[in-house]
């Protein structure tokens, strides 16, 4: 399941529906992003997506993570619009019986997000606006799962 939305969210309600009415979950593995200031040098940032290609581009990656791992549930929320320090940003749920697939399936998820979901940042502080891209770190990290991939196959 995947939710594009203005509005905050809230992670204690958000893992009490995504477990309701299962006794199959064994673990459940949250991540949650929020904005940092960096220092001051961040006094928003605002996030934009094409909704609709936004959607479905999520909803793929997600359908890709219930390929690999053995899920009983996942959720990815996503805010958009203009975002202060502190506010929450993304979460990601992944729930299954046992806790290797919910961790891999929500780090899977996570370094998707960062560095290939249709989602544009623009950081705005003191010193002016910058658009955020992603960085060699985020990079290495999304490629390792190329290459997981290309093993299996």
């Amino acid at each position: 399941m995947i939710r594009v939305q203005q509005e905050d969210f809230d992670i204690s309600a958000e893992i009490a529906a995504l477990k309701a009415g299962r006794a199959d979950i064994g673990a459940v593995v949250a991540f949650l992003g929020t904005v940092r200031d960096q220092g001051g040098a961040i006094d928003e940032l605002t996030l934009e997506h094409y909704p609709g290609m936004t959607e479905r581009e999520l909803e793929r990656i997600e359908a890709e993570a219930q390929a690999r791992w053995l899920l009983q549930a996942s959720l990815i929320v996503h805010r958009i619009g203009t975002l202060r320090p502190s506010d929450n940003i993304v979460l990601v749920l992944t729930a299954s019986e046992h806790r290797q697939a919910a961790f891999a399936a929500a780090e899977f998820l996570m370094d998707y997000l960062k560095t290939r979901a249709p989602f544009w940042k623009r950081e705005s502080g003191p010193d002016g606006s910058r658009w955020v891209e992603a960085n060699a770190t985020d990079d290495a990290a999304s490629a390792r799962w190329q290459i997981s991939k290309d093993a299996v196959e």
